[in-house]
């Protein structure tokens, strides 16, 4: 049976005197029970539960800039992510060679040497072949109609400046507990997610979201690999019937591998058709004038 890896990975690799935050994991099958759940500190560690994991076919979801080519400034699927989720107050941080922490190009150096493949949706991989791919939560949640975000993203990460101090904490807790209890309505979903098929994830629906900060960050970690696994399933299920492909007019690099983002999308968070002005001209007078 075919596994969905999803990875909510920590940008920073740690240095010799600060270890690199947490890392959020979780793999699921077809029938969406969940495997494996928890959480790695380091590339090491996360490459080494990737590889115990995986098995042919796999399909890997990763969150994080993995091939990145650009000196500066902001790759072009990062640019599209604003241009077609903007409305649903979705953007991507910009990832360059100049910023100091690049974990998730670590990460495809790594996933490539244990003989994975990355995959920018524009190739037909083997049949067998684990692949690795890049993904975005946010783009899923609004891009998925399963969860039920029409108009705006759900802010269970940060928190609302345009709520009192007192109730800011509060508000998050209950839009991320808000969020899970979507997440645990995919148990009838096509492709299926069964949260409380694996000891850790079924904590998220057991236990209220806490209000301290560094707890919150560890249940959202887990939280988005948990989105980006599923996603990797709908990938799977689905392909471009309900994805788009960011970034896939980039520039490839030297093996032709183009830095895209495989993104969830309703129709109208896709690019409108380049439609020629001829292709409306008829042979009525009335139409043509």
């Amino acid at each position: 049976m075919t596994r969905f890896l999803g990875v909510d990975l920590a940008w920073g690799e740690g240095t010799g005197s600060r270890a690199a935050n947490e890392s959020g994991l979780v793999c699921i099958d077809e029938t969406g029970t969940v495997i494996e759940a928890g959480w790695a500190v380091g590339i090491d560690a996360v490459v080494a539960w990737i590889v115990a994991t995986a098995s042919p076919g796999s399909v890997i979801a990763v969150d994080a800039p993995l091939l990145v080519q650009n000196e500066t400034g902001m790759r072009l699927c990062e640019r599209e992510v604003g241009q077609r989720y903007g409305r649903w107050q979705v953007s991507a941080y910009p990832s360059n060679l100049g910023l100091p922490a690049l974990g998730g190009v670590a990460l495809f150096t790594a996933l490539e040497a244990a003989g994975f493949q990355y995959f920018d949706g524009l190739s037909t991989p083997a049949a067998d072949a684990v692949v690795f791919f890049e993904a975005y939560p946010h783009t899923t949640l609004v891009g998925a109609e399963e969860f039920g975000y029409p108009d705006a993203r759900p802010r269970y990460k940060r928190l609302d400046p345009g709520l009192p101090v007192a109730e800011r904490r509060r508000r998050r807790a209950e839009v991320c507990d808000d969020l899970i209890s979507r997440l645990q309505a995919l148990t009838s979903a096509t492709p299926p997610l069964d949260l409380d098929t694996h000891p850790v994830t079924a904590l998220l629906v057991a236990e209220p979201s806490p209000l301290e900060e560094s707890a919150h960050k560890h249940r959202e970690d887990l939280i988005d690999a948990a989105i980006c696994a599923w996603t990797a399933s709908a990938w799977s299920r689905w392909g471009l019937e309900r994805f788009q492909v960011l970034g896939a007019s980039d520039a490839p690099d030297d093996r032709g591998r183009v830095p895209t983002l495989l993104a969830m999308a309703r129709p109208e968070q896709r690019p409108k058709p380049d439609i020629p002005m001829s292709a409306y001209i008829t042979s009525s007078p009335g139409l043509a004038s």
